[in-house]
């Protein structure tokens, strides 16, 4: 039998040993990040709610315009604000960062600097 996984069968069990150590609350929720090949989405979920606080991504109407043209790391860094900017506006300071089973480099990581100068704390 083949010992071969593909890439996303072994994210996806790099996420789950992620999300055993990471749970979002009403004080702190977690701040999830999803990349896919073109896209990249973030969303600020309360766990023990089970709700999506804030969104966004690299596909929202009114980012669309604005990452036009734009590098993928680029748009990472406007989604980035954009989530940061969003909440703040409902009051959340504080996260806990999840990667998603992604390596903390390129888009994750520049998704993740922005949201710190957008003023969110994790």
């Amino acid at each position: 039998m083949s010992m071969n996984k593909s890439r996303s069968a072994t994210r996806i069990r790099r996420h789950g040993r992620v999300r055993k150590k990471i749970n979002g609350t009403p004080e702190r929720p977690r701040l999830c990040v999803y990349r896919s090949m073109e896209e990249i989405y973030a969303q600020v979920i309360d766990d023990q709610a089970g709700n999506t606080l804030v969104s966004a991504s690299s596909i929202d109407h009114e980012l669309r315009s604005k990452a036009a043209g734009k590098t993928k790391t680029e748009q990472a860094r406007l989604v980035g604000k954009t989530v940061a900017e969003r909440a703040k506006a409902k009051g959340i300071n504080q996260v806990v960062f999840d990667r998603g089973g992604f390596q903390y480099i390129g888009r994750v990581k520049a998704l993740a600097d922005a949201a710190r100068e957008g003023g969110l704390e994790f």
